[in-house]
């Protein structure tokens, strides 16, 4: 039960402690508000001291109640704040804690002074559990209650000193025993371990026992515990035990002498050193006036055919009827804040609720219900203790309402809709856009909720889109054969539209159940020159009666919706194979590269699905890698043909390992070849992860931007030749040195240039932008780097005018160890020397089982070399991904595998090599060429 629906107002209370209080003693009138803070705030126990004599401050202790004062003040800090209180005059509320016992939780200690006419002469203090402190209501109650006592104990004395009436034993007999028994809150204390359990008197009276008999065990409080209620009474004691948590329960108390009552109990447990619980101490009050009073109130409300409920001050639920339980769903409500609740989560709610309790007015408003849809009138009742809300539904008259507005609006906008949906139509382009228009310029006018497309595709039908319509009515359109006799197929033979405007209307022919959930069809023809399309079929959620107007404008837009689809359907056709070449002209997936790893996106301008820009990553020997970005002027399927045709030409040439700018030559020669019309601009690099060396050229192409490892960003001074088609070879080479963990960032000219933006500013753009997010980047963000420079850069959501490449490439090196090279003599022992270094170092390596045949490709090229070139000779070997031997050579000529015959002497060294290895070839250098073979690594051992 909620603590605010068994505590009393404020001014209720202090009522009752008036007319209560009217006979007794200083002292009692003490004791029994003590006791009534403790209740009220469900307190662990409460004190009231006096500041002596005149001239001292010393508080002494009048009153206690709940625990004793000894473990009331044993919480470090409390006496502080009691002597705070006293000097100052000022309520306080201070955290406290146990220091002498180990696993105590936290408490809070609340005092208000007790002022006479000069300064304080006592205080009252009440020790909570828990670290929350007292509510504004609570302080509020504490407050009034110390002036009320103030007040009570001013006209019994003499002076601020109250003295001699303060300190009169209490007689057996006095009223104040009464009235304890009127209020009817008592304390225990029960030994965990040897099952000992103390009740004071007014805990024994309220539970029938002789306040003679004793001692008690907690056997004679468990067989006190009503039967029916005992399980859950035991659960909530053993779960209070095992999670060290508060106890609280109310249950019903079968006394002795054969009566029954409701008791409420609340306490906490007392931990020994080793935070074992050992007591557990509380209070107990009798709630059986309030509980008969609340369940017959309860049994006239619960029944109620609105939905009725209360809450406290703080929106916790204090009572709900059968309508209320159904509208908030199942489960204990009771104590649970209002607007909590995911059933009655809703912003005005809380709001309404909130005002009507501070003005203290009632107020009505209606509100659409979370969970049902449906609307009520709500009327806020404040009371005492909170707020009373009724609820009354009035769905169906607000749907009355806005029906016949509806109808009258819907008369004089129809006309003008109808304007708009042959204007929309026209401007839709995909059979998305189409679905979109008719949705929204067709369904609305007519009250229709759902719609359909389905198109004739050999003999059966096929859904094109749906909006609204239910699953069930599309099954049985889905996949029908389209002329097997029944309604539907009379509509594509002979062009007339059917309307259907109740279920009972529904054609024999046509199953019963499909469209169940709808009560009326307008199923109309789609139809194109000299062919049936298809048809319509729009739906209504309830019985719809057709005008004549309605049904000529429908029949109507009929032919402007199959008109409007069909266009729709040969763009999407063109759209989709357009998107398609583009997918298969670009690379699907980047490759993961030792030298380095890359991200890329493209965007097609302008209204057509693709273009002429394109981008690629190219592996070459020696882990080097090729990096391309291109730019065929235009955009369309023509530019996109010619695009695919320049990548392919570019990886050809690339796997001929040629020089970057012998490989754009060669490239321009073929852009000339097609005509004068074309003109590309390309960006060609290769990147050596070995040393970090870069070498690019640029046909007519922006130049690149560098993000150095510390974010810095420079866009390269590299002066571009003009574009292939119009440039003159020899091309101008530029080499560069990028440190590793660098960012290579390659784009076209749409990513930076637009109308609103020159080239100049868009560089500027792209500099700041990529200096802010290289920062924090990880080794897995490029993707996500790649997504935020497009996002800024172009605008979302809208058609860009040109296309836009981007490829951002983070380069790596290879380690030290992994590179061994050494110069070999111009003389018939290299091959020796060759064949020492390679067990030597792929013994350091742990490549043993390598070892023969990288002696043989070693021998047998450098011995290639002796016989056929020149020197230096120099040998090399890298361990990446593969095995690479590499021997350079001072020598131009380009060795070639020959097939030699049964009486040749030689000729066999480079079949041996190709035999032996994955992939081999020649590179040429700036001095000579080398000759490279690639091997696999041997697998790891398994563990």
């Amino acid at each position: 039960m909620n603590r605010s629906s068994v505590a009393a107002s404020g001014d209720e209370r202090l009522r009752v402690l008036t007319s209560v209080c009217a006979g007794l003693s200083d002292i009692e009138v003490l004791e029994y508000a003590l006791d009534q803070a403790v209740a009220d705030l469900h307190a662990l126990g409460g004190m009231i001291h006096w500041a002596g004599p005149v001239g001292s401050r010393e508080p002494r202790l009048v009153a206690a109640s709940g625990l004793p004062p000894a473990v009331q003040e044993a919480w470090s800090g409390t006496r502080d704040v009691i002597v705070r209180v006293l000097r100052d005059g000022t309520p306080a509320c201070r955290p406290v804690t146990r220091s002498d016992l180990d696993g105590a939780g936290p408490a809070t200690v609340a005092v208000v002074p007790l002022c006479g006419p000069g300064p304080p002469f006592g205080v009252l203090s009440v020790l909570c559990d828990g670290a929350v402190e007292p509510t504004g209501d609570q302080r509020e109650f504490l407050r009034s209650l110390a002036v009320w006592l103030a007040r009570r104990l001013a006209r019994t004395g003499s002076d601020s000193g109250m003295k001699g009436s303060w300190w009169p034993e209490r007689a057996a007999d006095s009223g104040l025993r009464k009235a304890l028994k009127a209020v009817k809150i008592g304390s225990w204390d029960w030994n965990i371990r040897t099952g000992e359990l103390f009740w004071d008197e007014p805990a024994l009276i309220m539970l029938g026992i002789d306040p003679a008999t004793g001692p008690h065990h907690i056997d004679t409080w468990s067989n006190i515990v009503h039967p029916k209620d005992l399980p859950r009474v035991m659960a909530a004691t053993e779960e209070a035990i095992r999670t060290r948590a508060i106890y609280e329960v109310e249950y019903r108390a079968c006394r002795p002498d054969g009566t029954t009552g409701w008791m409420h109990a609340r306490g906490r447990l007392v931990l020994d050193e080793q935070g074992e619980p050992v007591r557990m101490v509380g209070t107990v009050w009798d709630t059986t006036e309030s509980r008969v009073a609340r369940e017959s109130a309860g049994r006239a409300l619960r029944d109620m055919s609105d939905a009725f409920l209360a809450v406290d001050r703080d929106g916790r639920i204090m009572f709900v009827n059968l309508v209320a339980e159904r509208l908030l769903g199942s489960g204990d409500l009771n104590g649970r804040v209002l607007w909590d609740l995911t059933s009655a989560r809703a912003p005005e709610l809380r709001a309404m609720c909130r005002q009507a309790a501070a003005e203290r007015v009632p107020s009505s408003f209606d509100m659409r219900w979370p969970t049902d849809g449906r609307w009520y009138h709500v009327r806020l009742v404040p009371v005492p203790d909170g707020l009373t809300l009724y609820l009354a539904d009035v769905t169906d008259k607000r749907i009355q309402d806005e029906q016949r507005e509806a109808a009258e609006q819907a008369s004089a906008e129809r006309a003008a809709r109808i304007q708009e949906l042959t204007r929309t139509l026209g401007d839709a382009v995909t059979l998305r856009d189409v679905m979109q228009v008719i949705a929204e310029q067709v369904l609305p006018p007519f009250g229709a909720a759902g719609l359909a497309v389905l198109t004739r595709e050999g003999d059966h039908l096929h859904l094109v889109e749906s909006i609204g319509a239910p699953t069930d009515l599309l099954g049985e359109f889905q996949n029908r054969a389209a002329l097997v006799p029944s309604a539907y197929a009379d509509v594509l033979r002979s062009h007339v539209p059917i309307f259907i405007t109740s279920t009972a209307e529904q054609p024999p022919d046509a199953d019963r159940t499909a469209g169940s959930r709808m009560d009326s069809w307008a199923i109309l023809p789609l139809r194109v020159p000299d062919q049936p399309m298809g048809y319509c079929v729009i739906s209504f959620d309830r019985p719809h009666q057709f005008t004549s107007e309605e049904r000529t404008l429908l029949t109507a837009l009929s032919g402007l919706i199959a008109q409007a689809l069909a266009r729709a359907r040969m763009y999407d056709l063109e759209h989709t194979r357009a998107q398609e070449l583009q997918r298969h002209l670009l690379p699907r997936v980047l490759p993961s590269l030792p030298g380095l790893t890359a991200a890329a996106r493209y965007l097609p301008g302008g209204t057509v699905a693709v273009g002429g820009d394109w981008y690629d990553i190219i592996p070459l020997s020696a882990d080097r890698v090729a990096l391309v970005i291109g730019d065929v002027m235009g955009h369309g399927l023509t530019e996109a043909v010619t695009m695919g045709r320049l990548r392919t030409a570019v990886r050809t040439l690339a796997d001929l390992e040629l020089p970057p700018a012998e490989l754009l030559a060669h490239l321009n020669d073929l852009v000339s070849d097609l005509g004068d019309d074309f003109y590309v601009t390309c960006l060609y690099a290769v990147y050596d992860p070995t040393s970090g060396e870069c070498a690019l050229v640029s046909a007519g192409h922006p130049p690149p931007a560098l993000v150095h490892p510390d974010g810095t960003v420079h866009v390269l001074d590299v002066t571009p030749d003009p574009p292939l088609g119009a440039a003159a070879p020899p091309l101008s080479t530029h080499e560069l040195r990028v440190p590793e963990d660098s960012l290579l960032v390659f784009y076209t000219d749409g990513l930076i240039e637009s109308s609103a933006r020159d080239i100049d500013s868009g560089l500027a753009e792209l500099t700041r932008l990529l200096t802010g997010l290289r920062r924090g980047l990880s080794a897995g963000d490029l993707d996500r780097l790649c997504e935020s420079v497009i996002e800024a850069m172009l605008p979302t959501g809208e058609q860009i005018p040109d296309d836009a490449a981007l490829l951002i490439a983070r380069t790596h090196r290879l380690p030290a160890e992994d590179v061994a090279s050494w110069a070999l003599p111009d003389n018939p022992i290299a091959a020796g020397e060759a064949r020492e270094h390679v067990r030597d170092q792929l013994a350091a390596w742990h490549l043993d089982d390598l070892v023969m045949t990288t002696e043989l490709v070693a021998s047998e090229l450098v011995g290639n070399v002796i016989r056929h070139a020149k020197g230096p000779l120099r040998l090399r070997l890298l361990r990446s991904r593969t095995l690479i031997c590499e021997v350079a050579d001072g020598s131009q000529t380009t060795p070639r595998i020959r097939r030699a015959s049964e009486t040749d002497e030689g000729g066999r060294g480079l079949q041996l090599v190709a035999a032996v290895s994955q992939r081999w070839g020649t590179r040429f250098t700036a001095d000579g060429k080398c000759i490279w073979a690639e091997q696999a690594l041997p697998a790891p051992p398994t563990a």
